[in-house]
């Protein structure tokens, strides 16, 4: 990403918004399924939720220069079928032209700001049905923690449910991504057992009137197996934490991405700020890995 190319972006959004409006309008499309019916989407929702860090460093997502270079390098690399964000970084992306036959998918909820006392009560402060209809993108997503200890996750439940009846009404497919958790020491934990896991399905899958258009996005744990079992819902895995041990983590994709009903990889930090900086080699390794070219 050259400079010229982010100090022109910084021009139009003070002097002509519309630019904007109209990337989207003229933007090409693709089909959700592609050529082989895998998807490997990048997420970069995680500013707007507060939740910056990557390894040691807690800003690490904060330069958005930075991370729009990364995610159009990821974007560039064949086998990357979309990106998961925000409506500004989706906005930067599609003024810059890195969204051309691309997946866009919005992110919905991101009021429950992370390491927050209202962490749970996650309210839908991001893209809505109705402008994620205009705008043509293409998925929504929507994170869903289930806390049994707090109030709050009845009016989360809610929201999804909501979240999952309208985008049904729009044709939009949506993607859960539904976490059983606890406060640990005033922190939200996520329970990754497959048991946990296996409750949260059952939970998320059966929000809304419909389930026509409700997908899942879960971690990879023990068991997935046992876990897959547990749905015919479309699912996608996602990549969570950059992990101390990569080849261990490329592994565990590897043997999940082979489970009946998986049909991808959502992954974000661990692959656009991998420990050794190389983007490209991480994009084109997990890209591999989803769409049959690679076995570990």
């Amino acid at each position: 990403m050259t400079t010229d190319a982010i100090a022109e972006l910084r021009e139009a959004r003070f002097t002509d918004p519309g630019t904007i409006t109209r990337a989207w309008q003229s933007r090409s499309r693709r089909t959700i399924a592609g050529d082989d019916s895998r998807l490997f989407i990048v997420a970069a929702d995680h500013p707007a939720r507060g939740a910056m860090k990557v390894g040691d460093d807690a800003l690490a997502m904060a330069d958005r220069a930075d991370l729009i270079t990364r995610l159009a390098t990821a974007l560039s690399r064949p086998g990357v079928d979309g990106v998961l964000a925000t409506a500004e970084i989706l906005d930067d992306l599609a003024f810059l032209g890195h969204l051309e036959n691309k997946l866009a998918v919005g992110s919905m909820n991101r009021g429950g700001l992370a390491g927050s006392s209202f962490e749970i009560d996650d309210r839908f402060t991001g893209h809505t049905v109705d402008q994620m209809a205009h705008d043509g993108i293409d998925l929504a997503k929507t994170l869903l923690r289930i806390n049994l200890g707090d109030p709050a996750t009845a009016s989360a439940l809610q929201a999804n449910a909501d979240a999952v009846n309208a985008c049904a009404e729009a044709n939009l497919p949506v993607m859960l991504e539904p976490f059983m958790n606890e406060w640990v020491d005033g922190k939200v934990r996520n329970q990754l057992t497959p048991e946990a896991v296996i409750n949260s399905i059952g939970i998320a899958q059966g929000l809304g009137a419909t389930s026509t258009h409700t997908w899942l996005k879960i971690p990879v744990v023990d068991d997935m197996e046992r876990v897959m079992a547990a749905t015919t819902l479309p699912t996608l895995l996602l990549g969570g934490e950059r992990s101390n041990d990569p080849e261990a983590t490329f592994r565990s994709w590897a043997n999940a991405l082979a489970l009946p009903g998986v049909r991808g990889l959502v992954i974000g930090r661990s692959i656009i700020y991998p420990a050794d900086g190389d983007v490209v080699s991480a994009v084109d390794r997990a890209a591999a890995l989803v769409h049959g070219e690679e076995r570990i």
